[in-house]
């Protein structure tokens, strides 16, 4: 039975109730819905608590996929510990704080795309500092002019919006994708797109505020050479 992914629809959404639909051999906990990010795309997955209807809760560490991408697992943060029943149903809360910082820099390394108008071949989101990877032939990149093209665009305090497109519209239009190395999430027959009002327009499955005023103050903080034509832009936060 698939999960259903709400954070997909309102990345807001702090906590849900869910039902346990099975338990891995590893004690990991899957449920008909969950709140929690599933670890992809360069965003790692949530951290949070499992709580039972006894008021008892169970630290979880992170969400995976499972191995046919289609249920998420939430995993424990200590093994061997107290689990719920199948059937049972129970409260998942999101570590927020956590969350909200990976939502403003995802959200972020989208406008890091947009001053850096070149093909992206990795990523990476923390709750800390972010980074993407991108194919340069050349590597006269400045620090400082980079952190004043984001601080601008941020000022602007943008709208980020999300819609949905098929499969094939956007095989039809991929000028839209920017990852070399991450294919966008396609197979279930529709793709999403995030759009920063006058900026920005890609396909992406991961979590995003809703206006650039949430970002706040960022900054480039190193620039690193990874091949003969690959630059690594790392961000965080002023």
């Amino acid at each position: 039975m698939a999960t259903r992914l709400l954070f997909r629809d309102d990345a807001y959404l702090r906590e849900t109730v869910a039902t346990v639909t099975a338990i891995t051999q590893e004690g990991g906990i899957i449920t008909d819905r969950t709140v929690f990010y599933a670890n992809a795309g360069g965003q790692p997955g949530d951290k949070g608590v499992l709580r039972r209807a006894s008021g008892t809760e169970i630290a979880l560490a992170t969400a995976v996929y499972g191995p046919d991408k289609a249920e998420v697992i939430h995993v424990p943060a200590t093994a061997g510990g107290e689990l719920p029943e199948v059937g049972e149903e129970v409260t998942l809360v999101l570590d927020w704080d956590i969350r909200h910082k990976r939502m403003r820099m995802h959200t972020l390394l989208h406008l890091l795309s947009v001053a850096l108008p070149y093909p992206v071949t990795g990523g990476s989101i923390g709750d800390a500092e972010g980074r993407l990877d991108f194919d340069i032939p050349e590597a006269n990149l400045d620090k400082d002019a980079i952190t004043a093209k984001l601080a601008e665009m941020i000022a602007t305090g943008a709208a980020v919006t999300e819609s949905w497109i098929t499969d094939e519209e956007l095989l039809a239009n991929p000028g839209l994708v920017k990852t070399m190395s991450v294919k966008p999430p396609m197979g279930t027959g529709r793709v999403r797109l995030v759009a920063i009002e006058g900026l920005d327009l890609q396909p992406c499955g991961g979590t995003h505020v809703r206006s650039l005023a949430e970002i706040g103050a960022a900054q480039v903080t190193k620039i690193e050479k990874k091949g003969q034509q690959n630059r690594r832009v790392r961000v965080a936060w002023a």
